[in-house]
């Protein structure tokens, strides 16, 4: 049990939200608290000493169950992860909301129905396609497993999803906390269904959805990166050919562009991407850009002076056999060892 301590007067608004009238306001709130509180500890004051109709959701208080995900200054956090001191030691007066993209039930909570049905779509078992159990432990080396070490951190608290800018345009988006899922169970060895996944997972609303904003790795407070899990699938849906979808066939060329010239055909990307139809649909916009100065000239293409290190880069990954995700999990190697 802590000690009582050095105290801090905190002073915080809160939005509180009224199902019956559907009346949101902010309503300010100054409390004593000890020294070591975190802005769990602050809400649980005020709950205990100055009104106990706040809501909220709350658990372990260790960051590990993930229950008590919201906004504090419109970002999304954990509130059993943030200290109130350096916060008061500011002299600022902090907004705490509730998590966007899903419906407030009331005041800090927020309806996580919409987060686990996608969840359930991403099939979260492992289906190791056996029709038989194995006499032994299915066991796989500590190597085989370190691809999806990042995205077996998530404790499924929705922050990613609050700040994502595609759920935000389109609810139906798979979402990163759900693709990050659907990596995890990819990269598993001990899982035969990859590519069944991945033809899931490259349908409308899925990995090619991604803005690649990058909100939902700033937000995670796990470090799980869910955008570099959405990369992960995406570069793994490729290699095996699963490359129906426009982003894709983006990405596909846009590494066959880098590769030749070291530049981005910009005149042949949506011919490439999008085929010859929505071509013929863009010529009109196509036209005005060139008029302005805004369309290089497709020939002959332009080739960057030192093309030959992006192909020998190109050499390189293949060479390794690194294709796929294993590139992507071989850079977050290399960044790891930079940070450290």
């Amino acid at each position: 049990m802590r000690g009582k301590g050095a105290e801090l007067q905190v002073k915080l608004r809160i939005q509180r939200f009224d199902p019956a009238v559907g009346d949101r306001r902010l309503v300010p709130y100054d409390v004593e608290v000890p020294e070591w509180a975190t802005l769990l500890d602050v809400l649980d004051i005020v709950k205990d000493t100055v009104d106990g109709s706040l809501s909220f959701r709350k658990s372990c208080r260790m960051m590990i169950c993930g229950s008590c995900g919201m906004r504090m200054d419109g970002r999304a956090i954990l509130a059993c992860r943030e200290r109130m001191k350096p916060i008061v030691n500011a002299g600022h007066v902090p907004t705490i909301s509730p998590m966007g993209n899903m419906p407030i039930i009331k005041d800090l909570v927020v309806d996580m129905g919409p987060f686990w049905q996608k969840i359930r779509q991403m099939k979260p078992w492992l289906d190791p396609g056996l029709a038989e159990s194995p006499e032994k432990e299915n066991l796989h080396s500590q190597a085989a497993m370190e691809p999806i070490q990042k995205e077996a951190l998530c404790v499924m608290c929705g922050c990613c999803v609050s700040e994502c800018n595609s759920m935000e345009s389109d609810p139906e988006f798979l979402g990163p906390a759900a693709l990050a899922k659907g990596f995890r169970l990819v990269g598993d060895p001990r899982d035969a269904k990859g590519i069944e996944r991945l033809e899931g997972y490259s349908g409308e609303h899925g990995i090619w959805d991604c803005t690649r904003c990058y909100f939902c790795n700033e937000r995670c407070p796990k470090g799980v990166d869910p955008r570099d899990a959405i990369a992960k699938l995406g570069a793994e849906a490729i290699g095996q050919g699963i490359d129906r979808d426009p982003g894709a066939r983006h990405a596909n060329w846009f590494v066959h562009s880098a590769k030749t010239t070291g530049w981005l055909r910009e005149t042949e990307l949506v011919p490439k991407t999008q085929g010859l139809v929505e071509t013929i649909k863009q010529t009109k916009f196509a036209l005005s850009l060139a008029r302005r100065g805004k369309v290089p000239t497709p020939f002959p293409p332009h080739v960057a002076k030192d093309v030959n290190e992006s192909r020998s880069l190109y050499d390189i990954v293949k060479k390794q056999g690194r294709s796929g995700a294993a590139g992507i999990v071989q850079g977050e190697k290399a960044l790891r060892k930079l940070e450290h």
